[in-house]
């Protein structure tokens, strides 16, 4: 009785550390995980050095952004920081010209 009594100090904080450190920690990941996995062209992004632009291309490792007109630049998957918005369907298609009335 008295080895188990010896531990539980360790033993609590073992569990302390786990659900305030480590936990988290893995949940973020798994978000990052998918904010990643969902990223598509015509997406607004940030990367983790602050600059943003717009999905041209994208692959496995790589995606290129749109920064200005004309500029593209390509950085790591893994360097999208954040998503502003997303591209739909009709976001992604250029916008019609609109009919002129006579």
């Amino acid at each position: 009785m008295q080895g188990i009594e010896s531990f539980l100090p360790l033993i609590i904080m073992v569990l302390i550390f786990y659900f305030l450190l480590i936990r988290p920690q893995q949940k973020r990941n798994k978000q990052r995980n998918a904010m990643l996995g969902a990223l598509k062209k015509g997406d607004k992004v940030v990367t983790i050095g602050g600059v943003h632009g717009t999905i041209q291309e994208i692959d496995d490792n790589t995606v290129t952004l749109r920064i200005a007109h004309n500029v593209n630049v390509t950085f790591d998957r893994g360097a999208v920081n954040n998503v502003l918005s997303t591209s739909s369907s009709t976001e992604a298609a250029a916008p019609a010209a609109p009919a002129k009335e006579e």
